[in-house]
């Protein structure tokens, strides 16, 4: 062992039997920072990504086409990118496969589609085409057409597909999904419109060639929203589920037949949302990828607000993928995708150090005890540019607790990622942790916790993205800017008492 190695070894022992002797300890020493590529949640140089249309190969590559968007959009905007995974743990960048035309043209602007092979062998790419002019009086947006035999080279069809038909806005028709169905034997097209008397609808089209297209009125019409955007259909097992975007956030709706009647269980939104009208974009626009076995909901994280770490993200950002979970009642949950167990292959050595409050450490496990209007926190070390985090963990039933990230020589103050069973809330919102019971969530999701069982947390982080998984149920994404830069990494208890048992940290090989 290297001289500089034991003196840091030594210091990690010290502050352990501090901590166990219940003595004041030091943080944790600081590390060597540098941010990384990102190879989990890739964002293409000098743009973002927007919504986002996943194929999956004949030899299971998963291509993610998108809409590439700026800060300088012109008149012409949202060409279609495109980024491709084996294992979505590093990604190809193919750049633009579709531009979008000339104000001229019905798609000076482009908008989300659908990419599927026929049975020829035959690649096809449905989109958006968006025109502020009107089209001539036929409406702004309408659905367009793009062919291709290699899928990087595609050749657009002239005309339009499809128009928005009467008494359905002409303004907003858009996002067009197109898949074949074998007990049909033919296309469905899926498309987020406005009924001018039932609002926001999934209508459906049907078509025996892709060219002669039959309307077929509104596939679901929940009268909730003022649009459903992006709409997705797939199955797991015998239940068939549809995904749609609004408010900022990707909901979901269940039935047991493909058919519909499509039902939204009470809590149906899978990761984050913003109590901040019109902003919050955490997870957005997200569609279903099937590869390997598994399914995949494929989707972006908005680019951060004005404000820091305050919870609020703008349209378009990174890529992000979850990996869903039907759940016995069939409800879908959400984790982090197996294939990063095979990416995040090194095991850091776990450390932990009192840093306020009382503060047990033993073995792999972490118990802290706050009475109300205190915390406790423990100090785990700097947090690694990017790493998983998994362990257990048990708070009382009306407990705050989580994950803090500051605590570095640069800045000794920290923010918390609560697990809030107070509230059955998982939220992030850049407050200090000496804060956090004066402000309510800006950002959040709900999960229902139970006192007396133990839930098991995964946390992945790359650079400032922070992603947290509960129980395979629900995901809370965040941008913390204050767990980089060598910020630590801690776990605190607010007002309550907290248990985090089974801490593993692992970073990639």
């Amino acid at each position: 062992m290297r001289h500089s190695q034991k003196i840091l070894a030594l210091l990690l022992f010290s502050a352990l039997l501090l901590t166990a002797c219940g003595a004041p300890a030091a943080s944790l020493p600081d590390e060597p920072y540098s941010a990384v590529d990102y190879q989990l949640y890739p964002i293409p140089e000098g743009g973002y990504v927007g919504d986002v249309m996943p194929f999956v190969t004949d030899d299971g590559t998963l291509e993610l086409y998108y809409l590439y968007d700026t800060d300088h959009n012109g008149q012409g905007y949202h060409p279609i990118y495109k980024y491709s995974t084996d294992d979505l743990t590093g990604y190809e960048d193919h750049g633009m496969v579709l531009n979008f035309g000339q104000m001229s043209d019905p798609d000076p602007a482009l908008g989300t589609g659908s990419v599927f092979q026929d049975a020829d062998g035959l690649y096809h790419l449905f989109y958006t085409g968006h025109n502020d002019t009107g089209n001539g009086g036929r409406g702004k947006e309408c659905v367009m057409h793009a062919t291709s035999t290699d899928r990087e080279n595609w050749t657009k069809e002239s005309e339009p597909v499809l128009f928005a038909p009467g008494n359905y806005s002409k303004d907003d028709f858009r996002d067009p999904e197109v898949f074949w169905v074998e007990e049909e034997q033919c296309y469905w097209m899926l498309i987020a419109a406005r009924d001018n008397a039932l609002g926001g609808v999934v209508a459906r089209y049907t078509s025996p060639d892709l060219k002669n297209w039959t309307f077929m009125g509104p596939f679901y019409a929940p009268m909730a929203q003022y649009m459903l955007e992006c709409p997705d259909l797939f199955r797991m097992g015998d239940t068939w589920y549809l995904t749609y975007s609004w408010d900022c956030v990707t909901y979901y709706a269940i039935s047991d037949s493909m058919n519909g009647p499509f039902l939204a269980p009470d809590d149906n939104i899978l990761d984050g949302q913003s109590t901040t009208e019109g902003s919050g974009f955490v997870f957005y626009a997200a569609k279903t990828a099937e590869k390997d076995g598994n399914l995949y909901l494929c989707g972006w994280h908005g680019r951060a607000g004005l404000s820091g770490d305050s919870g609020v993200y703008q349209w378009a950002g990174n890529i992000m993928n979850h990996q869903l979970v039907q759940h016995e009642d069939k409800t879908l949950g959400v984790k982090a995708p197996e294939t990063f167990a095979d990416y995040f292959t090194t095991a850091k050595p776990f450390a932990a150090a009192k840093k306020e409050g009382d503060v047990k450490v033993v073995k792999d496990s972490v118990k802290l005890s706050a009475a109300e209007g205190s915390y406790a926190l423990a100090d785990l070390g700097t947090r690694a540019p990017t790493m998983m985090l998994e362990c257990d963990v048990t708070l009382d039933a009306n407990g705050c607790a989580g994950f803090a990230f500051g605590g570095s020589e640069k800045d000794e103050t920290y923010t918390a990622l609560c697990l809030d069973a107070g509230r059955d809330l998982l939220h992030y919102e850049g407050y200090e942790i000496t804060e956090i019971d004066r402000y309510d969530p800006a950002a959040y999701t709900r999960f229902a916790f139970s006192g007396d069982k133990s839930h098991h947390v995964t946390l992945v982080c790359e650079n400032e993205i922070v992603v947290l998984y509960v129980d395979n149920v629900k995901a809370l994404s965040s941008r913390i800017s204050h767990s980089t830069d060598g910020a630590h990494i801690g776990l605190f208890a607010n007002g309550c008492k907290a248990t985090f048992s089974n801490i593993s940290v692992s970073v990639p090989g």
